[in-house]
């Protein structure tokens, strides 16, 4: 079975699109500087559940639309 792999353009595409930068949704996230959330939107580290489902009620989607199909 595949794991599913979380679409980090998409959501940097939709971020950008909502005009949240990455200080911003750090903030929301709980991070206390923007390399918390810079780095897991890159792709350096990995997005827990929490912080997927955190970026899809901030950005106004659901879970699912994350992933890559």
């Amino acid at each position: 079975m595949n794991t599913p792999k979380v679409n980090l353009l998409y959501i940097k595409q939709l971020r950008e699109e909502k005009n949240i930068s990455v200080e911003q949704m750090s903030k929301l996230l709980g991070y206390v500087g923007y390399q918390g959330y810079y780095y897991k939107e890159k792709g350096i580290r990995k997005m827990s559940a929490e912080d997927i489902a955190l970026v899809a009620m901030t950005l106004g989607v659901p879970i699912e639309s994350l992933f890559l199909k």
